[in-house]
């Protein structure tokens, strides 16, 4: 294999530099911010770009500009960065007696059902590993997981997504449900239908996401304008609040109604909801090898699986 970056004599200190310069807008921050005098940093750019025999940077009035060449290298660039400083953290971890670190991301639902088990069975195993868990939507646990901050992303791809340097195993799909506060007059009710509910008041996801365009689409196909009287929303504590609070109701995924309900926090209205998510599943980058500790976390995320939704997956 040809590695140029050794022909080239790239150094760290001008990934370093093109990651500042795309931070600060400026030649004259970015070498305050590296500590180094602005001939210093404009040399190690020149000097870079000369190699790549491309411009990486516009010089403006007021300022630098990333070209194409630019915006590409200043992500390889924070990529490799956060890979070397992932390799010293993982050694120090080690140095100390420790198994490392592992950062996984994961959508409500999992976050509830695959998360909690996976991760008790890696901590009976290896204690010392540190587990950082983010629970967020879809769009920015993948932009993590591609700046390397995220190790595994428990999540979903969407249409048009790019699934560039991307493995994606699927775990299942996501059923949803309505929900309100317990002793609610519509939770005990039977033969509920939409049209019993499209006058009431609801708690929706933000307009412009899958789930809220679905849950329109649900109430047009059943001949029924979609319910005027609404709140959106997808902080799960502010929800739960709210319908303790009023007579609103709340579409969620069935698995986050299901814990909700088991506290006694909501109750599940016999409500039939067809504008069930697409399947999720365990996301990892595909140019990048998995720490001993992310590792760990996969084989126990594929375990976890199989107990909570029947589903088996090779490893």
């Amino acid at each position: 294999m040809s590695h140029w970056f050794l022909q080239a004599r790239l150094k760290t200190r001008q990934l370093l530099l093109l990651s500042a310069l795309a931070e600060e807008g400026n030649i004259h921050g970015a070498a305050r911010q590296l500590n180094m005098t602005q001939p210093a940093a404009s040399k190690l750019l020149k000097d870079l770009e000369d190699v790549l025999e491309v411009p990486l940077f516009e010089r403006l009035p007021r300022g630098m500009r990333p070209t194409w060449y630019g915006e590409t290298m200043i992500r390889h660039a924070r990529q490799a960065l956060a890979s070397l400083n992932q390799a010293h953290e993982e050694l120090s971890a080690l140095k100390a007696g420790r198994f490392g670190q592992v950062a996984v991301g994961a959508i409500t639902s999992p976050a509830l059902a695959l998360l909690p088990p996976a991760i008790a069975m890696v901590k009976r195993e290896q204690p010392s590993l540190r587990v950082v868990l983010e629970i967020e939507n879809s769009p920015p646990l993948l932009e993590r997981l591609r700046q390397g901050k995220l190790d595994i992303a428990v999540a979903r791809f969407f249409a048009g997504e790019d699934k560039t340097n991307l493995r994606y195993e699927p775990v299942t799909g996501e059923p949803v449900c309505a929900v309100a506060r317990p002793g609610h007059p519509l939770a005990g009710a039977s033969g509920l239908t939409l049209a019993d509910v499209v006058q009431a008041g609801w708690i929706v996801p933000p307009a412009g996401s899958v789930l809220r365009h679905r849950f329109d689409l649900m109430f047009q196909e059943a001949g029924l304008e979609p319910p005027f009287n609404v709140i959106e929303s997808a902080a799960i504590l502010f929800i739960t609040r709210m319908l303790q609070q009023s007579d609103m109701l709340c579409v969620v995924a069935t698995e986050v109604a299901r814990y909700y309900a088991a506290h006694g926090i909501v109750s599940v209205l016999p409500l039939d909801m067809p504008c069930h998510m697409d399947d999720f599943g365990l996301i990892t980058r595909s140019d990048r090898l998995l720490s001993p500790g992310a590792t760990l976390l996969m084989q126990a995320l594929r375990t976890a699986a199989f107990s909570a939704y029947g589903k088996r997956m090779e490893a």
